[in-house]
């Protein structure tokens, strides 16, 4: 299981607009609209990393409204949580 973090900037307007479509990605587990530099940060768990590649380039490029993006992978979860069983795909 892979995990990325993607932080995104997006037209005022169209913040919720964005955030309903993301959130509706297979991909896509977790959608946030937050305060700070991002406008909306989406939790992503993919098999591996072409799931990842074709998640970023193939349908969050045709999102409209999306101005920037930030991609992080995470190499290691330290959480109290079984998070494989809770998001096994």
């Amino acid at each position: 299981m892979n995990t990325a973090i993607i932080l995104l900037n997006v037209k005022r307007k169209l913040v919720n607009d964005v955030a309903e479509q993301l959130a509706g990605m297979q991909e896509i587990s977790e959608v946030y609209s937050v305060t700070g530099q991002y406008d909306l940060i989406c939790i992503v768990r993919v098999r591996d990393n072409d799931v990842l590649a074709n998640l970023m380039t193939d349908k969050i490029t045709t999102v409209k409204g999306i101005t920037q993006s930030n991609t992080m992978l995470a190499f290691k979860a330290f959480s109290k949580h079984d998070l494989d069983s809770m998001f096994a795909i």
